[in-house]
Parts: C-alpha cells; sequence; structure tokens
C-alpha cells in the first residue's frame, strides 16, 4: 500500500509541476511558451485558455476529493498531452513528438494508484 502512495505522489508531482510551469507561462506569455505555440500554428489567444485549463487542473488534482472534477481533470490533461505530441509529430519535430507521452504515461499511472481519499476508484 505505501508503494502504490508512493507511486502516486510521484506520478502526480511530475505532471502538476510540468502543467504549473507551463500553465504559468502560458498566462505570462513568457517568449519560449508563444513561440513554441506558434510553431504549432496555434494562434496567441489560445495561450490564455490553455494556461487557465491547465493551473485549474493542477489544483483540482491536489485539493483532496473532488472525484468527479479529477476524472475531467485527468481527461483534460489526458487530451492536451496527446494534442501536444500530435501537434509536435504535425510539426515536423520527428522525434520530440514523443517527449509528450512520458507525461502520458505519468498522468495514466497517477490516475491508477490515486487513493480512495483523493477521489480514487475506492469511491465509486
Amino acid at each position: 500500500m505505501k508503494t502504490k502512495i508512493i507511486t502516486y505522489w510521484i506520478s502526480t508531482l511530475l505532471i502538476v509541476l510540468v502543467m504549473t510551469i507551463s500553465g504559468v507561462m502560458a498566462i505570462t506569455h513568457a517568449a519560449p511558451m508563444m513561440q513554441a505555440l506558434a510553431h504549432l500554428g496555434y494562434p496567441p489567444y489560445f495561450v490564455n485558455l490553455l494556461g487557465v485549463a491547465k493551473l485549474t487542473g493542477v489544483c483540482v488534482l491536489l485539493v483532496p476529493g473532488l472525484r468527479r472534477f479529477k476524472e475531467w481533470a485527468y481527461a483534460g490533461f489526458g487530451i492536451t498531452i496527446v494534442s501536444a505530441a500530435y501537434s509536435h509529430l504535425q510539426s515536423g519535430d520527428g522525434l520530440m513528438a514523443l517527449d509528450p507521452l512520458f507525461f502520458l504515461v505519468m498522468l495514466t499511472v497517477s490516475y491508477l494508484t490515486r487513493p480512495a481519499a483523493r477521489g480514487g476508484a475506492a469511491q465509486l
């Protein structure tokens, strides 16, 4: 049981870290984020929506309970990560398109190991 909780927190904190950094970069319109999204073909206004959604999802994942909202946060992060991989692939970034998939694995591990107190499967 202790290994499952440690696995949950490591995977969840990796996701939270990446989504927080990219979310803050998005809402502050940091140059690297704006250049990356332009390279991928996204309009500048998209960065605001993306940043707010990522930071909202981070808050939901960190707050205990909120099972239904957590489901949406996991789904939203999954869509974001798969979309990032696909966007990099379509933009000709080659193997860089595989980088986001590591975080998809971490997101999946977090989802599958979440404790009941944090909205896990035991509350179904």
